[in-house]
């Protein structure tokens, strides 16, 4: 059997040929392929926080330990760090689970994140990111023998990595609809309607949650949040809950709630039974450390015997790299006020949060002036999603060609304009509509040119969709 090659795949291996071509000499309308189609904010030229990188540096090379000119809490944090790490050294390996301190700060951040409700450090387990958690999630509601279909209620749209997952795992991806028209949100009698859909071809044992949404940008209420564990705790569903950009929330009326908060504040019957995941990663926005690889998820209410199969599990894996995990704790254990880093950290995260913000306004109301542009309000996260409305041209341009229409799209800004972007169809879409995937987290500078080349593009495709271009195979 073939693999199958996505559409996201296809577009970087031509935006990487692009590239080549400009370093080779090649003319080009442009002069660099500005990638917005994901969350990689380095690459994307957002600077990565000081306090980690000074740490990390120090715990790769020991001898700085002694250098004055490194600030005291940089070099405290890093004896610290070291000294957890087997033969004081982060090239050495580490417990499946993840190291023993770095779990104990994770738990305790958990605890103060969510005003006094307990965590505890053998419910934490750290992954080479979150989706590798899943993947270890996953691979547990498999049925081995093969017996029993099992299914997973997925939003439409969905994380574009998340389709492939199910599949890769044996499980069936079970739609519901979130409903843009009221801000993506999650809608009870839609999750029913999924749920009765699916009995008969599969047994759904768990929903998926994104919050705030990948790749929306909703977030969701309380009473949302009641309302989606209530329906798990009725149908005996486990609660997959990714918010792994729960530091990135700007909507004027929204904070971020975690399902655990909630969850431990209702009645008992829901606190003690509702089995419950969560996962959290430092490719959040704040820190952005999606190449150093580690992240962590939190299980509730689990049989003691799951646990120690995830356990097991982990360790049939590469273990998270150590350089990883000390940057985990460094996120969920930042400077204090009167640390010598504190000042520096504050503000750095600050930017961070105010350019995501601002940068969501400016590009939400440049794509609404658009023609044949729409786009919801993003309340947080990294991503806008907005609807674009092709011409006839385009959409039978692609079925030709058999592609995606909006793939078709992002291939030819992609070529005419240097500007990459994230097809909607790798996010099952269901409703016929064709999106586009922006990651708005970009410096604004940067920011200015990707709107600029959008733009452009995106006007004369309307004005003349396919006469005088290249045929785009």
């Amino acid at each position: 059997m073939g693999i199958r090659v996505s559409p996201q795949s296809r577009l970087q291996c031509f935006a990487a040929h692009i590239t080549d071509q400009i370093r080779l000499g090649e003319q080009k309308p442009f002069k660099e392929v500005i990638d917005v189609s994901s969350g990689d904010f380095h690459r994307a030229g957002m600077k990565p926080i000081s306090f980690v990188r000074q740490v990390l540096a120090v715990c790769l090379y020991p001898e700085l330990l002694k250098d004055k000119h490194v600030a005291e809490d940089v070099r405290r944090r890093a004896q610290t760090l070291l000294g957890v790490c087997a033969g004081d050294s982060v090239g050495s390996y580490s417990a499946s689970a993840g190291i023993p301190h770095v779990r104990q700060s994770i738990a305790e951040f958990i605890a103060r994140r969510d005003a006094g409700v307990p965590s505890y450090v053998k419910d934490v387990f750290i992954s080479s990111g979150s989706q590798s958690a899943l993947k270890v999630i996953f691979h547990l509601m498999a049925d081995v023998e093969g017996k029993t279909q099992r299914g997973v209620l997925t939003p439409m749209p969905c994380p574009h990595t998340l389709p492939p997952l199910l599949d890769m795992s044996g499980l069936t991806l079970v739609p519901y609809q979130l409903k843009e028209d009221r801000g993506w949100a999650v809608d009870l009698d839609e999750l029913h309607r999924a749920l009765n859909s699916a009995r008969g071809r599969c047994e759904p044992m768990a929903i998926y949650i994104s919050n705030p949404g990948n790749p929306t940008g909703h977030v969701q209420d309380r009473k949302s949040i009641e309302e989606v564990i209530e329906f798990a705790a009725a149908e005996r569903l486990v609660l997959l809950v990714d918010e792994v950009y729960q530091d990135s929330v700007y909507g004027g009326d929204r904070e971020f709630i975690s399902y655990k908060k909630v969850l431990f504040e209702m009645d008992k019957s829901f606190s003690e039974t509702v089995e419950l995941v969560s996962f959290h990663s430092i490719s959040s926005p704040c820190m952005g450390e999606c190449g150093l690889r580690a992240g962590y998820m939190e299980l509730i209410n689990m049989d003691p015997e799951v646990m120690h199969f995830i356990d097991i599990l982990l360790d049939t894996y590469i273990s998270t790299p150590v350089t990883g995990q000390l940057a985990l704790d460094i996120m969920v254990n930042p400077p204090k006020p009167g640390d010598a880093s504190y000042d520096t950290y504050t503000q750095e995260v600050l930017l961070t949060r105010a350019t995501l913000s601002h940068n969501a306004r400016r590009v939400q109301e440049f794509l609404n002036d658009l023609p044949g542009m729409s786009c919801q309000p993003a309340m947080g996260g990294i991503y806008l999603y907005p609807h674009v409305h092709l011409p006839t041209e385009i959409t039978e341009q692609a079925e030709m060609l058999q592609m995606e229409a909006d793939v078709l799209y992002c291939q030819m800004l992609l070529e005419e304009e240097g500007v990459f972007v994230g097809a909607g169809c790798e996010h099952g879409e269901t409703t016929g509509q064709h999106r586009l995937r922006l990651c708005i987290l970009v410096p604004p500078n940067t920011l200015d040119g990707v709107l600029t080349r959008l733009g452009s593009f995106h006007l004369r495709l309307l004005d003349k969709p396919l006469l005088h271009r290249k045929n785009h195979t």
